[in-house]
C-alpha cells in the first residue's frame, strides 16, 4: 500500500459519499419542499443543487449560505448563496440534518444488510482513526463530530466514515488555498491532475465561462499549464498539494498503523456493493476506490 492515507480514503468514499446520490435522501428532502432527484447519469440519482448544499450545510447548523460557500470552497458562492437561501425558507438545519442522515443509513442497510460483514471489525477500527482528529480549521469534521454518533450500528459506521471524508475534505482545502491556488484554478488543475480533459468535471460546480477563461490564463501565466495540459511545473504542484493534504491526515495512518490495511480491506466489498446497486458512480474520478 504505497499511499496509506488515499487508499483509506478511496476504499470510503463510495461508502460514505453514496448520502449524495441515496434515493431515500432525495424522496425525504422532496417531502421537505425540494425537487428531488433532477435525473440521474448511469443510473446513479443526481443530488438536487438546494438539497445538497443545504443538507450537507446543516453540519455546520443554520448558517447563511456564504458560509456554506466558504466551508465548500469549490462551488461558485453565486449559486451556493441562493440555493441555501432557499433551503432554509423550506426547512432548517436539524430536521434536514436528520433526512440525510435516516436516508444514509436506510440505503447502506438496505444494500449491505443490518449486520454487513466484518461491522464489529470495522467500528472499533474507525473510532481509532477518528479519535485523535482535531477541530482547528476542519468545519465540516468539526460539525459532524458535535453531532455526535446517530445510535445505529450502520449508522454509526457511516458517520465515523463521514467523519473521516470530511477532514480529509478540510485539509485539503487549506493544502489548496495554502499553496496560492484559488477555487478555479483548483478545479482546473484536478481535472488534468486526474486524467480528464480541461473544463469537464468542474462544471458541476458552476462556474462561468468566463471565470474559467481567467483562471486558465492565470494558470498558463504562472507556468502550470500549457496548450490544455499540466506543465512539468503544475504536475510537480499539484502533488505538493494532495502530499500536504496527506501529511494533514498522518494523526489517522498513525492512529490505525498496521491495521490500516484490514480496515481498507473491509470496506473495500462493502464499496463495491454500493457501487453495484448504482448507489454511487461506478466510473469517474469519484469512484476510485484504490488509493490513486
Amino acid at each position: 500500500m504505497a499511499n496509506p492515507a488515499r487508499a483509506l480514503s478511496g476504499a470510503l468514499e463510495p461508502v460514505v459519499g453514496q448520502v449524495y446520490f441515496a434515493q431515500e435522501c432525495h424522496d425525504a428532502y422532496e417531502k421537505l419542499g425540494f425537487n428531488g432527484s433532477p435525473g440521474s447519469r448511469n443510473g446513479v440519482p443526481n443530488p438536487d443543487g438546494p438539497a445538497y448544499f443545504t443538507s450537507r450545510g446543516s453540519l455546520l447548523g443554520q448558517v447563511p449560505g456564504d458560509v456554506v460557500a466558504a466551508a465548500f470552497a469549490v462551488f461558485n458562492p453565486e449559486v451556493v448563496v441562493p440555493a441555501v437561501t432557499y433551503g432554509w425558507s423550506l426547512t432548517d438545519a436539524a430536521t434536514i440534518c436528520r433526512a440525510r442522515t435516516d436516508g444514509a443509513i436506510r440505503q447502506l442497510t438496505a444494500i449491505l444488510g443490518e449486520h454487513p460483514d466484518r461491522l464489529e471489525e470495522a467500528r472499533p477500527l474507525l473510532e481509532r482513526a477518528v479519535e485523535p482528529l482535531r477541530p482547528e480549521g476542519k468545519p465540516l469534521f468539526a460539525g459532524l463530530r458535535a453531532l455526535g454518533l446517530p445510535g445505529d450500528p450502520v449508522g454509526d459506521v457511516w458517520r465515523l466514515g463521514d467523519m473521516l471524508r470530511e477532514y480529509r475534505g478540510d485539509a485539503h482545502i487549506a493544502a489548496w488555498t495554502g499553496a496560492g491556488f484559488d477555487a478555479v484554478e483548483i478545479g482546473l488543475l484536478t481535472e488534468l491532475y486526474w486524467g480528464m480533459p480541461m473544463r469537464t468535471y468542474i462544471r458541476s460546480r458552476a462556474w462561468s465561462p468566463e471565470h474559467l477563461d481567467a483562471a486558465e490564463e492565470r494558470l498558463v501565466g504562472r507556468g502550470l499549464v500549457a496548450d490544455g495540459a499540466l506543465t512539468e511545473q503544475g504536475r510537480a504542484e499539484r502533488d505538493a498539494v494532495e502530499t500536504a493534504t496527506d501529511r494533514q491526515c498522518r494523526p489517522i495512518v498513525d492512529a490505525l498503523g498496521d491495521d490500516l490495511p484490514t480496515l481498507v480491506e473491509i470496506l473495500r466489498p462493502w464499496g463495491r456493493r454500493v457501487c453495484d446497486a448504482g448507489s454511487y458512480p461506478s466510473s469517474g474520478p469519484m469512484a476510485r476506490t484504490d488509493g490513486s
